[in-house]
């Protein structure tokens, strides 16, 4: 039997996403459970299985895995030592990292759906100690900093670069670019409507994003250490 390819998340993600964010709380949320799994765990998991085989024609070890905990993100929020309580995320977050090692501390292609927008991305958000200090010295060399100029340029300003956290420039790199040194994470998005999620091309139109970001993901893959 021919597998069928993924036709677009529901329009009762949307609404269930809407409600949500009106009705943070585990009582309504336990209410629409069905829903959740439905609209948003199961409908995830066909998406990242249609989406994992296409990923091989953007680099070697990428990773899909259809599962909450794998590429998909929980909708739990961790509270702990957030001054915001409520219990839920109002978005669906999908992650594909590339090459081994912990899933947070690789490169990656990243979705978002949340009640307005699409958002298709790529990169790190964050740097650990390892990856900033390997990110640091990148922006030293010549030819690497040349390369990352050239990737984000490519970009042609339709896509939003984040990651620029710091409001002064760290010592002790001279010659690297000011503006790149102020990242403690770099990544690249651009943002779409939400009805672009619920369209069959949606595999196809994040493919062709992603394909736009390769050059800063792979960028990012061969400056991190093994």
């Amino acid at each position: 039997m021919l597998a069928v390819a993924f036709p677009g998340f529901s329009p009762e993600l949307i609404s269930f996403l809407e409600q949500l964010r009106l009705n943070n709380n585990r009582e309504w949320f336990q209410a629409h459970h069905d829903v959740y799994q439905t609209c948003y765990v199961d409908a995830a998991r066909e998406f990242v299985v249609d989406m994992g085989p296409r990923l091989a024609e953007l680099g070697d070890h990428i990773h899909a895995e259809p599962k909450v905990r794998g590429s998909i993100f929980a909708i739990n929020r961790d509270i702990r030592f957030s001054p915001d309580k409520t219990p839920y995320k109002t978005h669906l977050d999908l992650w594909f990292w590339q090459g081994d090692g912990p899933s947070r501390e690789r490169p990656g292609y990243f979705m978002r759906v949340d009640p307005e927008q699409l958002t298709l991305g790529a990169g790190m958000h964050l740097f650990n100690d390892a990856a900033l200090c390997a990110y640091r010295a990148a922006l030293q060399d010549p030819a690497r900093a040349q390369t990352l100029g050239e990737a984000i340029a490519s970009l042609n300003d339709e896509y939003t670069l984040g990651g620029q956290t710091l409001k002064r420039v760290p010592q002790g790199f001279p010659g690297a670019d000011d503006g790149l040194l102020r990242h403690t994470g770099l990544a690249a998005s651009i943002k779409l409507d939400a009805h672009d999620a619920l369209e069959p091309a949606l595999v196809e139109t994040a493919l062709h994003h992603f394909r736009r970001l390769t050059p800063l993901q792979q960028w990012l893959l061969g400056i991190l250490p093994s």
